[in-house]
């Protein structure tokens, strides 16, 4: 195989960008040759390309080497599964599945490994979390003490909300923030730091906007080796934030405004506090900061990746499988929030699948008697 032949199910704002950087040759080795949509008219570009209304029918056409799933949350884990059960590869954007117990189903479904099985986590490309990455994974770092990262930057107004019928409800989306913007960070963070123990969250439900599921979130984390961190991010402040502030033993590191900034304590701190015989005395600091030109390849980088694994083996930015981890901590912290108590990881699956059914239903239940 020289060229990947790629479909796309699902047109929409991503569908649609992901195809355009494909038709415009920013995805080497990549050819379009189907689209699935409702309207598959929305792409008039290549003539040849074949149009599906229905996945399953583009799915079994012959048309397709890969397929990439940009359609509403909950038919990721349907689309997906019959994309893998016919021998396609297969790249999902996020989240990977709405809930933990969909996501083990799906990948339950990749019993064949040299399909090539992927996720659209197009920040892992961005080289100021990279290197934050480099500095935690080596150890330079020391212990980790503290993280603290406040997301505000998420900002969305009612007209995009009001873009989608699936959106921002329990029944399109399984969730709001932590779901769509923040699932992102969400990856991050359990990439940079790993999965916490226990998850206490606070969730409020439309608060900027009118809908029924979250637009704004604190979370508080807890680490086996004691290690803390508080998650906030929201829909509706503006203008927004995003810092993140981890605090080691050798000490703080920044992420903002474009630089990762460290101040690197000369001695660590535990072994200054046991040693120095000083009351008020602090360990000196050395500054060292880290600049990028830009945010790295993002969505096309993920997908050249992705053809790469197929034709070449190349290592995945983003395997499937690390899909489920942000979506567990997501419903990790809407549970928590609803039982307004702290859980425990792992996350019982069923548990908490049976809790967004009941959303949903209960949902259903106001709108037809309303």
């Amino acid at each position: 195989m020289e060229k990947v032949r790629l479909g796309i199910i699902g047109f929409g704002s991503i569908g649609t960008a992901h195809a355009r950087n494909v038709v415009d040759g920013k995805v080497r080795r990549c050819e379009l040759t189907a689209v699935c949509d409702h309207h598959p008219e929305r792409w008039a570009d290549p003539p040849q390309l074949k149009r599906f209304v229905n996945s399953a029918e583009l799915i079994r056409s012959r048309a397709v080497d890969a397929v990439l799933i940009a359609t509403p949350h909950f038919s990721h884990t349907t689309i997906g599964i019959d994309a893998l059960e016919n021998g396609l590869h297969v790249l999902v954007e996020k989240p990977i599945s709405v809930h933990k117990a969909d996501c083990e189903r799906l990948l339950a479904a990749h019993g064949n490994q040299r399909q090539v099985f992927a996720l659209m986590y197009n920040q892992r490309t961005d080289p100021f979390y990279r290197k934050i990455r480099e500095l935690v994974r080596s150890g330079e770092l020391g212990e980790l003490r503290r993280i603290n990262w406040t997301i505000t930057d998420w900002f969305r107004t009612d007209a995009y909300y009001a873009s989608s019928r699936w959106r921002a409800t329990w029944a399109g989306e399984g969730g709001g923030v932590l779901l769509n913007q923040c699932l992102h960070n969400l990856d991050l963070f359990q990439w940079l730091f790993g999965m916490p123990a226990r998850v206490r969250g606070f969730c409020q439900l439309g608060r900027y906007h009118d809908i029924e599921v979250e637009d704004d979130v604190t979370a508080y984390f807890e680490y086996p080796n004691g290690m803390t961190a508080v998650l906030i991010t929201s829909t509706g402040e503006a203008p927004g934030t995003n810092r993140l502030e981890i605090a080691a033993d050798n000490g703080r590191v920044v992420c903002e405004n474009d630089a990762v900034t460290w101040l690197r304590n000369e001695v660590p701190a535990p072994e200054f506090s046991r040693t120095s015989t000083e009351r008020f005395a602090a360990p000196r600091t050395t500054e060292h900061r880290f600049a990028f030109p830009d945010h790295g390849g993002q969505h096309v980088e993920v997908l050249q990746n992705f053809v790469d694994a197929i034709l070449n083996g190349a290592p995945l930015i983003a395997p499937a499988a690390d899909g489920i981890h942000a979506v567990e901590l997501a419903n990790a912290i809407l549970y928590s929030s609803s039982l307004s108590h702290t859980v425990s990881l792992p996350l019982d699956a069923s548990a908490y699948e049976d809790h967004l059914k009941q959303l949903i239903a209960a949902k259903a239940s106001c709108k037809h008697s309303a």
